[in-house]
């Protein structure tokens, strides 16, 4: 699944709401303003990445990275 910024931003509304949680409450939790848990709601693409993984910490929203399988070149660094 490819995400976007907007499928990120619903999906930390859809959990915070489904927690009860307003986002003024979720702003106090994790550190970050109001207006940035607006901002990231609504999808916003230049929410800074260290505040954005506190804000899925805060919610318990886990995300998974996996790098692509290794091509077998042999080129390591």
């Amino acid at each position: 699944m490819k995400y976007t910024t907007q499928a990120i931003g619903q999906i930390i509304r859809e959990n915070r709401k489904r927690l009860g949680v307003t986002q003024k409450d979720l702003a106090l939790t994790s550190g970050t303003g109001l207006r940035f848990v607006i901002d990231l709601e609504k999808g916003k693409e230049t929410c800074q990445i260290g505040k954005v993984l506190t804000v899925l910490q805060t919610l318990g929203i886990r995300i998974c990275l996996t790098p692509p399988a290794t091509s077998g070149t042999g080129s390591e660094e």
